[in-house]
């Protein structure tokens, strides 16, 4: 079987969601693919993606997936003659296409919130806000494919209820990345009494930090780690808010810097009103860290037991929720659960996934 892994998402400079699900997952595609007979391309834009592929790994340059000649690629591919193209997104152009296609849809968060990535040119935001104003669109796009893929069951169950697509839906499930191995040598998770809350993610009205935020009046030991990059006029809105609380902007963190502060007498937090997946969720648990979070269906999916969940809007029960995790024996109840379910969530078991999907495409 000859499979083309569209690369293309994979970001030079800092990961975001997309290119670092589309790195990890390549990675261990490549290390699975013998078994499976598998012979992997991996389809790039930019030859430094090379330097974050598999070392090895085969690859074939095409235009970026923001090019005016995406709606073609699948002509241009035909050339080369693969039997499956994966993409982690849903863009790739399959008109003309002969070979099975999947195509991967991560969740519905966008027909909910139409802001799109900021990194994308003008003319490819305007036309991402014109496509989520209607999900029919979205319908067209995985109708093109033979098999559509997602990152959870709960992003699965949402396209059922709105009849998202035709195809057969295969959840390739996202995958934290290993924190620890970030931490300095010799150092591991401090579990001492919770001090420190960490809150990784945007500052988008959606994302709720505002209740994070009010709880810190009502909890003067502890302090609140803001991490993301912020505006001035939100760190203004957000530092009066917090009313003298101890509330700490970094304004952007290394993934290393990230690991260290979790691992320091730390639980992570968000109040989210939506998500699409929560990934420092997951990368909390696996890390061995509890969590106080939303009480929604897709962070009981990441989460299960190794989370304390609490109603979004309610910054006394935030605190209360906080104050609990130093109870006796209440931590460490929560990241063993956590650890036991963050578990099944791993590159390798999704890599299985997609390949065995695509040798089943094959096949029919």
């Amino acid at each position: 079987m000859r499979l083309f892994f569209d690369a293309r998402y994979i970001r030079t400079d800092f990961h975001d969601g997309i290119s670092r699900y589309s790195a990890e997952l390549a990675r261990s595609v490549a290390d699975a693919a013998s078994a499976h007979r598998a012979e992997v391309t991996f389809l790039i834009h930019d030859e430094r993606q090379r330097a974050l592929l598999p070392t090895g790994a085969v690859t074939l340059t095409i235009h970026a997936p923001t090019s005016p000649k995406e709606p073609f690629a699948s002509v241009l591919l035909n050339r080369h003659r693969p039997d499956v193209v994966f993409s982690p997104m849903q863009t790739i152009g399959s008109a003309g296409r002969r070979f099975r296609l999947i195509l991967t849809l991560h969740d519905t968060i966008y027909y909910r919130h139409r802001t799109p990535p900021r990194a994308l040119p003008w003319p490819v935001r305007v036309g991402w806000r014109l496509f989520h104003l209607s999900y029919w669109p979205q319908r067209w796009t995985l109708n093109a494919a033979d098999l559509v893929a997602t990152v959870s069951e709960t992003s699965a169950r949402q396209f059922a209820r709105v009849r998202l697509t035709k195809r057969p839906v295969v959840v390739i499930p996202n995958a934290p990345q290993r924190l620890a191995e970030l931490l300095p040598e010799g150092s591991s998770v401090d579990q001492g009494a919770v001090r420190n809350l960490v809150y990784m993610g945007s500052f988008m009205r959606y994302k709720n930090v505002e209740t994070l935020v009010t709880a810190m009046r009502q909890l003067p030991e502890h302090t609140l780690h803001l991490l993301s990059r912020i505006t001035p006029e939100r760190r203004a809105a957000l530092t009066a808010l917090a009313g003298g609380a101890s509330v700490v902007f970094h304004d952007g963190v290394t993934d290393a810097e990230y690991a260290a502060l979790l691992a320091d007498r730390a639980a992570l937090v968000t109040m989210s009103l939506d998500e699409g997946y929560g990934l420092p969720v997951a990368e909390a648990l696996e890390l061995g860290v509890p969590a106080v979070v939303t009480d929604m269906e897709i962070f009981r999916e990441v989460a299960g037991e190794g989370a304390l969940y609490v109603d979004p809007l309610d910054p006394e029960a935030v605190a209360s929720a906080v104050r609990s995790l130093d109870e006796p024996g209440v931590r460490e109840r929560l990241v063993e659960a956590g650890s036991a379910h963050i578990r099944a969530f791993d590159w390798t078991r999704s890599a299985e996934i997609l390949l065995a999907a695509a040798t089943d495409l094959t096949r029919r």
